[in-house]
Parts: C-alpha cells; sequence; structure tokens
C-alpha cells in the first residue's frame, strides 16, 4: 500500500517526467512512470489524495494523448484503467479549465487507441479499458458508448494478432454478461464488414478463435459468455443468432491417398457449415476437455510433488540419526533468522491462490472464482436433458461422444 509519503517524494518527479517535453526525457523513462503511478493508484488508499487527481491523473492522460510510443501508450492506457477501477467518481468529478471531466479524457485515449491508423500493438490491452469504463460507468456514457463498441469493431476488422483480437472480443463477451439484450439489439442494427449485421462478424471472429484463447480469467468469461449466449438462444428462441451460419468441423478426404506435406500446403482448406449455435455447443464441448486435462495435469504435478516431499523429510531423518543435527547448516536455517516476505508492504501475496493473476479487476469480478469444469459439466448435463438436444447431437464428432461419456452424457 502506496504510503503518503511515498506519494510526497514520488509523485513530483513522476509528473515532472509526464509533463516534460519528449524529447527532454530519455526513451522509456514515461512509460516506466506511468507503470509506477499504475501500482500507486491501485494500491493507495481511498478516496486517492487530492494530487493524484488534479495533477498526476492529467499528466497522465495529456501524456498518453500526445505520444506516438507504444510501450508509453499501453502504460498510460492501464494507468487510466487503473484509475477508472479505484476512483471513478473522483475522475468523474474533477474537470480541467476547460470543463472537460477526467471520464472525457479517458474516453480520448481509449478512442485514440482503438484508431486505425494507431499502431495494432497499441490496442493490446485497449478491451480491458473499455469493459472497465462500461462496468464503472455504464449508460452513463451515453452517446460515447456506442461510439466505442464501434470503435472496437473497426479495430476488430484490422487485428491480427490473436492476443489482440481476444482483447477486443473479450469487450463484447463481458457485455453478455452484463447489457446482453442491449449488445444484440446494437450488433444487429450495425452493418458488418461484409454487408451483413456486426453480430454476425463478431461471432465468427469469436467463435473461430475461441479455442486459441489463452488466460484462466479470459478462459472463463469467453466460455461462460458462450453458455449464456446458447441458452439465451434457446429460451428466447431469438431467430437473430440462429439463422447466423459458420465454419463447424474441418473436413479431411481420404480418397485421395496419403496427405503430404505438399498435398497439404495447396489443397483448399474445407469447413462443414453449421448454425453459429452448434459451434457454440462444440466450443464448449471443447473447453470441457481442456478443462478436465489441466485438471488432471496439475492433480498429478501435486501427487508428484507431495511424494517428492516424503522421499526428502525420509532422507532428512536418515541424516539426523546419522550424524550431529546441531552441525548442519542449512540454507533453511540461515533464512528463519530473516522476516518472511509477506512482512513488508507489497509482498503480502497469498501463496494459496489458484492463478497467478495479477489483473485486480479480474480477482474482483466473481466470474474468477467459478469452478469452470463443474460449471460446463452441469451446463452439458442439464442441456442433454432437453428434448430440443437433438438438434446438437447430431453434429457430434467422435471425440466430442467420448468427451460428453466423461460426465455421464451417451448420445
Amino acid at each position: 500500500m502506496a504510503q503518503p509519503m511515498l506519494q510526497q517524494r514520488l509523485l513530483p518527479t513522476i509528473i515532472s517526467v509526464l509533463q516534460a517535453p519528449t524529447d527532454k526525457v530519455p526513451p522509456g523513462m514515461p512509460s516506466n512512470c506511468l507503470d509506477v503511478l499504475c501500482t500507486m493508484v491501485r494500491h493507495s488508499p481511498q478516496p486517492l489524495h487530492g494530487l493524484m487527481i488534479s495533477e498526476a491523473f492529467p499528466a497522465a492522460a495529456k501524456c498518453t494523448l500526445s505520444s506516438e510510443d507504444n510501450a508509453t501508450m499501453q502504460s498510460g492506457g492501464e494507468c487510466l484503467r487503473a484509475y477508472v477501477s479505484v476512483a471513478c467518481d473522483q475522475i468523474s468529478q474533477w474537470q480541467d479549465d476547460q470543463n472537460r471531466s477526467g471520464l472525457w479524457y479517458v474516453i480520448q485515449v481509449a478512442n485514440q487507441m482503438l484508431d486505425p491508423r494507431t499502431s495494432e500493438f497499441t490496442a493490446a490491452f485497449v478491451g480491458k479499458l473499455v469493459s472497465t469504463l462500461l462496468s464503472k460507468v455504464g449508460p452513463a456514457l451515453g452517446e460515447n458508448l456506442e461510439l466505442l463498441l464501434r470503435a472496437v469493431l473497426s479495430k476488430m476488422q484490422q487485428a491480427e494478432t490473436l492476443s489482440v483480437m481476444q482483447n477486443l472480443v473479450l469487450v463484447f463477451a463481458q457485455l453478455v454478461h452484463t447489457q446482453l439484450d442491449a449488445l444484440l439489439n446494437f450488433l444487429t442494427s450495425v452493418p458488418g464488414p461484409t454487408g451483413a449485421s456486426a453480430l454476425e462478424f463478431v461471432l465468427t471472429e469469436w467463435c473461430s478463435r475461441q479455442h486459441l484463447f489463452y488466460g484462466a480469467y479470459e478462459t472463463k468469461v469467453s466460455t461462460v459468455a458462450l453458455c449464456k449466449l446458447l441458452q439465451h438462444s434457446i429460451n428466447s428462441n431469438d431467430s437473430r443468432l440462429q439463422d447466423i451460419q459458420i465454419k463447424g468441423d474441418q473436413i479431411f478426404s481420404t480418397s485421395d491417398g496419403i496427405l503430404t506435406r505438399s498435398k497439404c500446403a495447396t489443397a483448399p482448406e474445407r469447413w462443414t457449415m453449421v448454425p453459429v449455435l452448434v459451434k457454440m455447443y462444440k466450443l464448449i464441448i471443447n473447453e470441457l476437455s481442456n478443462q478436465v486435462e489441466t485438471n488432471l495435469s496439475k492433480s498429478q504435478i501435486e501427487d508428484e510433488e507431495d511424494e517428492e516431499n516424503d522421499w526428502e523429510e525420509e532422507d532428512n531423518n536418515e541424516d539426523g540419526a546419522a550424524g550431529d543435527s546441531s552441525e548442519t547448516v542449512t540454507l533453511l536455517s540461515l533464512l528463519d533468522k530473516y522476516s518472511p516476505a509477506s512482512d513488508y508492504s507489497g509482498y503480502d501475496f497469498d501463496g494459496d491462490e489458484e492463478e497467478d493473476e495479477e489483473d485486480q479487476d479480474a480477482l474482483n469480478d466473481p466470474l474468477y472464482k467459478v469452478n469452470l469444469q463443474q460449471y460446463l459439466t452441469e451446463f452439458l448435463q442439464q442441456l442433454s436433458q432437453q428434448p430440443y438436444y437433438g438438434t446438437f447431437s447430431a453434429h457430434h464428432s467422435d471425440c466430442e461422444r467420448k468427451v460428453l461419456s466423461t460426465i455421464g452424457i451417451n448420445t
């Protein structure tokens, strides 16, 4: 937790660097200062000290807006996300000499990072900034809400990097959890790049990459969102979702003999076409398989570690019996003379956390605590009991049948 004394010493220097002309500071210095400020904002007592709002916040926002450096813009976006997350009311009430609020600055930064003319790598974390804005401010954004979502759609059309596309897709995945009806209404009212609705564009991009998404928390957000979309369409008979067709499974032909590397390179890919709801269903089964495999691996590793610890204890006991323990100096005995890291501010981590997640916004989201394997198991079991289940089971592959059989679903 950043103490007032630390703030008094660091803030003037940070503000001075952020306000300085680009050619007057060493390369990388503004980005580093924004990272430090971000940490201070996250770990300072609330409400934030006046200087952090009246001086540090506008300095960070203006530095980010005036920079063309990718690292500075990324760090600036994360710093402003921290402000929105922990001090949304304070920056909403703050105004500059032209009566522009702190939220106005945050929206300008998000729009700049989403600008098609801006480097794709600048948008690596912008999805998190937009999602935090939507969750903390929501309807109060007014017309800026639709403008931001349109900007996300525009950036998605250009994105080629998986991390950037995942970050942008998660904006819509988060909205599935909080504003599903409003999201569907918006996406169906906006045209996509091919003339179809933006809903079809987003779901096509999402479903084609879902199996590649990474991060425990991000996987939970996107997979549970697919479950909610699927359940919504079934419950409401929503034709907007039911009418969309996308690629299902890849078709591998055996009629051409052995598939050599050259044949694979020259042969065009062929896919089945399935309703998007079927594709969602298949992705949910695939993620259940991933969760089962991951949790099994974790269990095996834990068993191996327990076994190793048992052997070490036996060896230590034997060594102790063989010699005088008072003459044995171990690293552990030396370290015991020092205070544990948890006694110091900033190092009070919980070693028992299930993930090495450092994003405080993710840790505060109830989805973070969801047992995804259990959630997907129960979801699929309930789905299999419904009279319309044949619509989905008709598309099963052999691998999917095997996965479902492990949770008691036989098709």
